[in-house]
């Protein structure tokens, strides 16, 4: 079954809307005014004292919108000079790496930051082209300054670590900004650092923000320093990928960067690298006018949805002949450290799928990775995964949702690969030494290259050989109503909260609110059966939780999952 038509499928099951223009063109009621959102990043200023306009950091960053009094010059001033202070306390006084990505709110960002950084005598490297720069290149240039690619490796420790700032709200629509920040490692702050900027951010803004300390721009940018952050990582990729097999297969690639920060990146790569590479569509516009829209009827630059990627899905629909013009046509979002694969035979994969695939290709043939490698996964991804690494015969290590917690092993070699269900991943270089600790979407679209030269086969056809061998499943994420009380109730979970014995017709055999791979809450719920499970998890940003499930028995069968979870978490949360 298709990707549509199962998303249809247990929509109807379980009467979820869907808009009724999904997949079909944006039109102009659809587009946003950038002057408007420009003006009010400027003009509004949020109330400290409400929590929706607060500074709050989630798995990714701070996100919001400045039409909302959520992302506005206030609160990037005050997190700028609160990760200025966290810095100075940590003792990070090496260059700080800062890119943004295309949204219509991340340039005035950047301009807000690079005002306090330099007020606070902050060595600031920004691109030197004065354009976009994807996440996995700021993780790269953080990881380079620190140690990557050296016989010493990444150093943590000492004087002149290098640190960065990345400014993008990820695939959120047009609306909507981002800003988070990267330590040393490279890669998404952890808890114990976000929650001290966060606090302070607020604490500013309480205080009055207007006090912080600024350089107006046109005088701070004469003290930022350049950096090649697309030169510098798109010779990098050749310690990577295999090339000389893309390039003697002839495998012909359609790369659409969907008005991201790849735009310019891709046409670099088949150039350095003498692909047969066509740039889909390298048209950038903070409107995204070129979109589809995605399920909701909204702009959002999802790589992973058949609705937003339902242009490149046509593109590579098949000629009279029965030709296509591409043997993989790839997608990233914004930022993107996320990615896409459509294939001929199979049009545009599952993340989970394609991550199965990748990770069995990749852990059978780089021969440069420890034996002893191990495959990281978030506890939302498919347990297709867990069957996998058991085929293959390695360690699985299994984490809550979140790229940050892939850090540690990517940095140390012991993970080589990380994947997270939202179409997120990244992987050792084939050395075994570190890339990037953030999601990188270009290496993962360019993997999928390197499989067909190597094997002859699509991802596509490669994840249906899987499922021969290990079963075929339905998987789906659904939201659910949830008040802020019910919402922090379901972080608190135990065990013992959930008193179901059966989903769906299955014995559970395992009730978790701890990841099994390192013991780290997972700030929600996890019910297992022996064919199937859910995750319920709140949301950070919106007044519902999310209900990701898997079924090995069918599309009907994940419904009633779904379903039954709502029941389980409904019945948790009332005792």
């Amino acid at each position: 079954m298709g990707r549509i038509a199962l998303v249809r499928k247990v929509a109807a099951w379980l009467n979820w809307p869907m808009n009724e223009r999904a997949g079909t063109p944006a039109l102009d009621q659809d587009l946003i005014d950038v002057d408007a959102l420009i003006s009010a990043y400027y003009d509004i200023e949020p109330d400290p004292t409400d929590p929706l306009q607060a500074v709050v950091f989630g798995t990714s960053g701070h996100r919001g919108s400045s039409f909302d009094g959520a992302f506005n010059e206030a609160h990037i001033a005050a997190t700028t000079q609160a990760i200025v202070e966290y810095r100075k306390a940590q003792g990070y006084d090496g260059p700080l790496f800062i890119g943004r990505d295309t949204h219509g709110l991340s340039a005035p960002a950047e301009r807000t930051a690079i005002e306090v950084l330099v007020a606070n005598d902050v060595d600031v490297r920004v691109d030197s082209r004065g354009s976009w720069t994807p996440t996995p290149s700021v993780s790269l240039a953080i990881l380079r300054a620190n140690g990557a690619g050296t016989a010493e490796g990444v150093r943590q420790t000492g004087s002149g670590l290098a640190d960065g700032i990345v400014i993008t709200p990820s695939h959120n629509p047009p609306r909507d900004g981002g800003f988070k920040y990267n330590p040393p490692t490279g890669g998404p702050a952890d808890t114990d650092a976000t929650k001290v900027i966060a606090a302070r951010a607020n604490e500013l803004l309480r205080e009055g923000w207007k006090k912080i300390a600024r350089v107006p721009y046109e005088r701070a940018k004469g003290s930022v320093r350049g950096y090649e952050y697309l030169d510098q990582y798109v010779d990098s990729l050749a310690a990577m990928i295999d090339f000389a097999a893309i390039r003697n297969a002839g495998v012909r690639i359609g790369a659409d960067p969907m008005g991201g920060a790849s735009a310019e990146y891709w046409g670099a790569i088949g150039e350095r690298y003498g692909l047969d590479l066509t740039v889909v569509n390298p048209n950038v516009d903070p409107r995204w006018p070129f979109m589809t829209l995605d399920w909701d009827g909204k702009i959002r630059m999802d790589c992973s949805s058949p609705h937003a990627m339902a242009s490149l899905r046509a593109r590579m629909g098949p000629d009279a002949d029965g030709s296509t013009p591409f043997d993989v046509a790839t997608g990233n979002d914004a930022d993107s450290d996320r990615h896409g694969i459509v294939t001929p035979d199979g049009g545009l994969m599952n993340p989970n799928h394609y991550l199965a695939v990748a990770i069995e290709y990749l852990l059978t043939h780089r021969s440069g990775w420890r034996e002893d490698t191990a495959v990281g996964k978030t506890l939302v991804s498919s347990s297709l995964i867990d069957r996998v690494a058991a085929g293959i015969g390695k360690k699985l290590i299994e984490v809550p949702v979140g790229f940050k917690w892939f850090v540690p092993g990517l940095l140390t070699g012991e993970v080589g690969f990380g994947g997270e269900e939202s179409a997120g991943g990244s992987f050792l270089r084939t050395d075994g030494t570190v890339w990037t600790t953030d999601k990188d979407g270009l290496i993962m679209d360019l993997l999928a290259s390197e499989i067909i030269a190597v094997t002859g086969k699509s991802p596509s056809q490669l994840h249906a050989e899987q499922a021969e061998r290990y079963g075929d499943s339905a998987y789906a994420r659904i939201d659910a109503p949830a008040t802020k009380a019910q919402k922090a109730r379901l972080a608190e979970l135990s065990p013992e909260d959930v008193t179901a014995t059966e989903l769906a017709g299955e014995p559970i055999t395992a009730k978790l609110v701890r990841a099994p791979g390192n013991d780290a809450p997972i700030g929600g719920l996890k019910v297992t059966t022996e064919n199937s499970w859910f995750a319920a998890r709140p949301s950070g940003t919106e007044d519902v939780y999310k209900i990701y499930a898997e079924s090995f028995k069918g599309p009907e069968h994940l419904a009633q999952v779904q379903e039954a979870a709502k029941a389980v978490v409904s019945s948790a949360l009332d005792a």
